[in-house]
Parts: C-alpha cells; structure tokens; sequence
C-alpha cells in the first residue's frame, strides 16, 4: 500500500465520528440562536435575553423569552451571509481540489519548502551568480506541488528524461528549454511541431540553422556541413563509423559478429582517406562499390597512415567472398549516402553559394540548430549524431579556453527522441564531463529498454546516474523500472490506529508501519501534469509540468509567430 492508496483515517470508530459531528452540530445551532436573540434584543432596546448558552432554547419554549419580529429579520440576514459564505468556501475547496489529483498526496512525504534543495530558485540564482549567467536563474523545469514555486535545472546541470508517448513531453520540456537558452541551443527530433513554435523567437535572438536531410520540414539546403570535417584522426574516424553503424539498422537487430565490426573497420578507413584528401563525403561510398579499388589506401599513405593503409589493402587482398561480406556490410551503413536530397546537405554546393556550417562559431553565438531525422529506411540519424557530437566537441575546446574550464555562456543541447535519431555511443561516458564544461545536455527517452537498446543496460545506467536532474513524467510501463524509482522516491513512516472491543469496553492502540510513497501502480498510472524529478542531494520531488503555453514566454512566442 502506498501512500496515495491508503485510506484516511483507517481504524477510527465510525461511532465515535458521528458523535463528534452531532456534538459540533448542536453547539454551532445553539450559538446562532444566541447571537439571534441577543442582537434582536438589542435592536429593540429589549431586555437581553440569558447569557446561558444551554438555558436559551428552554426560555424560549417556556415563553420567558421572545422570538419577535425582529428576529426573524435578524435570522435570515444572517443566514443569508452564512448561505453566502458556504458556497464561496464551496467555490474555492471545488477548485482547488479540481486543480489536484490523487497522486498530489504523495507530495507531503517528499521534498518541500526547503527540502526542495537544489531546485529551488534562490539555490540556481546563487549558481548563476558564481557562474556569471545573468539571464535567468536557471532552465526552468515545472513548479512545486505546494506552493506552486518554480523548479529551476542550474547552469550546470544535465539531465535524462523518461516520459511516455502523449505526457506532454514536447510541449512541457523541450520546448521550454529552448524558450530558456541563454546563448546557443542544439536540438534533435523527428517531428516538426518544436521547430513550428519555437522558431520565430529563436529567430529574434540569433540565426537559425535548420538540418532537414529527410524533409521532416520541408526545408531547403540553404547551407551546408560537411561531416568528413569532424574526422582530425583515426579516433574521430572510428567515432564517425560507430554513429553511421548505429542509424543503419534497429538498436536490438541482429549483427553479423564478424562481419559488421569488420565493415564499421572498413568505413573508418574511407571516412579518414576522404578526410585527408579533401574528398566530399559521397566519394566514401563510390569507394566501397568497387573493392578492388585502392585510392583510399594510397591518399592514407600519402598522408602519414600507413599502418591504417596496409590494413585496407588487407581487407581489399581477402578471398572475394570474405571480402565481399565486409563491404557489403560497409555499404549497408553508408546506405544513406545514396539518398540525393540528404546529401545536399553535407556536400560543398555544385550550383550558387551556400553558406557552410562552422559549429565552432556556433558555440561562441547565441543561434539555433534544429537538427531532423526520422528513423527507418535511409535515415540520416547518422548524421543527425555526427553533427551533435562535432557540436559538444566545439563546446568543449572553447571552453578549454576559458579561465574555469567552462563556457562563459552556457549551450544547450536538447536531444528529444535520443534513442530515434541521436544513437551517440560515447554519450553516456561523456554526460558528467560535459555538464562540468557548460554544456547542458538533456536526453529525452520513452523507456529505460529504449535506452537501453541503444546504449546497453550499463551504458543506460550510467546515463541515468550520471544526470543532475533525473525526470519521470509518466506513461512508461515497465516493472523493472518502475519499482526501482519507487525504491529511489523511498517510503514513509505510518502511525496506523487499530480499534478492538473487548470485555472491558472499547480500547485503540498505534503502530508504526513503513509504506512505499509511490508505489508501481501509482507510477504507471501517474497523469499527465504531473511528474517526478530527482535532484542531486536531495529527496525526489512531485511537480507540477508547466506546458510553454502558460510559461513565462509564452506571450513572446505567440506575437512572435502572429506578426510573422
């Protein structure tokens, strides 16, 4: 039993409550008529009647005390004033109980007030002060329970959030962090509605830089990058293959063990040959057509890679069938290359200029970069991951740079649907370290085995732990999980009375019983409007999720979107 399912009040004698309920009762009835009766009298310059409070109602009975005229007027302007008072009380217990929600009970055995610790706004002010972020407090992320205080994210805090499909993830999170950015922001999605209603604004701030590989938007290739420029080395190279192996097929496929290693191999060998030779991305997969080709290897010689060169050629001397599973597994992840329109993107233009993409200018301005994919045939996840990680990597040089390692400015990375169209294998492992260096990144999930996919159990663990700021905002059904937030959110002390009669009468005695705060049911059934967040050091919180529509840039962002 949790506390949200235990019934209030259980063990008390329901005799005993009707008792205490007739008792106040008779007291308030006998109270009014007192104040009737002695302002009546005193209306009409009568006698007062007696002062005894029990003694009035015999008097009158008995005719030693007047009911007059004026007693009635008395009696029904005063019940008219009562009448009133109890339907405006009506008014106001109906909403605010209409505004709360039967998981709100759980609130009062988790963080408030000051409990809330680092969440509240006087604590991310004092960050911000020490940072020397003057813009805002901090990201904020919902409001409290009681209260309805705001619930800041600080400057230096990256979070994960977990929130089922239709809890108001979009409308309640993402957009809002974009809303807050103070300088720079990244964000990645499959769908179009956060570019539709954030864009204008963003607009009015900095440049806006849209990535739309597969027309999620129906943008045109206005601009360019090139992602063969994130590639400095081998490692880098590597990196690059690892995102294209990850967007070409489903996170729990099956794979080839041999095979598909050997090919992600064999594509880290061409992303590096076109790197050092100044060949466009599109020449990597007219490479892998033809395997008796040994171009790449000869710009890796040419170039200072010879170890990598003899390991190509390697590949390319192998008996044909050997050889052919590994390009073919190479080409299956350079597949998206074949797909025209996404190209465009990431190849120098052939006609009129196009601008290209620098992302170290990008995190020393204040623009927006929403970067597009979908999932499936031909995705550009890929692509999508690249550009993230050539963009956190910008971030982190520049803050290297600075006096205290850390931007000056913070950017915001904001990776909705991570797990769809931003598989970045070294993300957990680089989640702490990048908070420490400005940049705040929040990983938007559907489920711990979506993450877990992707990253494995202990990559998605780390994740987890690793974020400041934890957020469930509902509508995952997963046991495993669930139970271990509940354990995480913790339990609470119950004083539970039990009656018992016996020979010698009634008697009532107490126990103390540890229940969960939040039990699995409660947490798979959590409605939409509310959610849990986890703080570094301190206790989980309930909060109330704040749709963009009723945040503080709401009023911007509409005449924004309405004068354009």
């Amino acid at each position: 039993m949790s506390s949200t399912s235990r019934k209030t009040g259980a063990g008390i004698d329901p005799g005993g409550v009707v008792a205490f309920g007739v008792a106040v009762t008779v007291l308030v009835a006998l109270g009014a008529l007192w104040s009737i009766l002695h302002l009546a009298a005193r209306l009409d310059s009568r006698p007062a009647p007696s002062k005894n409070l029990f003694k009035l109602p015999f008097d009158l009975y008995k005719g030693t005390a007047d009911w007059t005229p004026t007693a009635t007027k008395v009696a029904v302007g005063v019940g008219a004033v009562v009448l009133l008072l109890l339907v405006l009380v009506l008014v106001s217990v109906m909403r605010s109980t209409g505004r709360r929600l039967p998981i709100d009970k759980a609130d009062r055995h988790m963080a408030q007030g000051a409990r809330l610790g680092p969440l509240r706004e006087s604590e991310a002010k004092k960050i911000a002060r020490r940072l020397g972020v003057t813009s805002a407090p901090g990201v904020p992320i919902g409001t409290s329970v009681k209260g309805k205080r705001t619930l800041y994210r600080s400057w230096e805090d990256v979070a994960t959030v977990m929130a089922g499909p239709r809890v108001g993830k979009t409308t309640s999170f993402v957009i809002p962090d974009i809303l807050a950015a103070p300088g720079a922001v990244l964000t990645t999605s499959n769908k179009s509605d956060v570019v539709a209603v954030t864009r204008v604004y963003r607009a009015s701030v900095g440049n806006v830089w849209v990535f739309d590989p597969q027309s999620i938007v129906g943008e045109r290739s206005t601009w360019w990058w090139n992602p063969l420029s994130y590639v400095t080395d081998e490692i880098k190279a590597l990196r690059l293959a690892d995102m294209f192996e990850a967007a070409s097929h489903e996170p729990e496929a099956k794979v080839d063990p041999y095979f598909n290693p050997q090919g992600r191999d064999l594509l880290a060998y061409m992303l590096l040959a076109a790197a050092v030779a100044g060949q466009p991305l599109t020449q990597v997969y007219t490479w892998l057509t033809d395997p008796s080709d040994e171009s790449a290897a000869t710009y890796l010689d040419d170039h200072d890679y010879a170890m990598h060169a003899a390991a190509l050629r390697g590949v390319i001397t192998k008996p044909h069938e050997e050889r052919g599973g590994i390009y073919g597994n190479a080409q299956q992840m350079a597949s998206f290359m074949l797909n025209r329109e996404a190209m465009a993107w990431v190849t120098p233009p052939g006609r009129g200029p196009r601008r290209e993409f620098d992302p170290h200018a990008f995190v020393r301005s204040s623009d927006t970069l929403y970067s597009l994919s979908k999932e499936g045939q031909g995705s550009a996840g890929g692509l999508v991951a690249a550009l993230a990680a050539t963009i956190c990597e910008a971030g982190e040089d520049l803050a290297k740079t600075t006096a205290n390692g850390r931007l000056d400015v913070p950017i915001l990375v904001v990776l909705d649907e991570a797990a769809n169209v931003c598989r970045w294998a070294e993300l957990p492992n680089l989640y702490s370290h990048y908070g420490s260096r400005g940049i705040l990144i929040s990983t938007f999930l559907q489920s711990w085995t979506q993450g877990a996919a992707v990253w494995g159990q202990s990559g998605m663990k780390k994740l987890w732990s690793a974020a400041n700021i934890k957020v469930y905002a509902g509508g995952v059904d997963e046991v495993d999980f669930l139970t271990d937030l509940s354990k995480a959110i913790g339990d609470y002390t119950n004083n539970r009375p039990s009656v018992s009669y016996g020979k010698n009468g009634r008697s009532v005695s107490r126990q103390d019983q540890s229940e969960l705060i939040l039990d699995v049911a409660d947490l798979r059934s959590m409605p939409r409007g509310r959610a849990i967040v986890l703080a570094s050091g301190t206790r989980a919180a309930l909060m109330r999720t704040v749709p963009w529509m009723d945040g503080p840039h709401a009023t911007t962002v509409k005449k924004a979107t309405a004068a354009n």
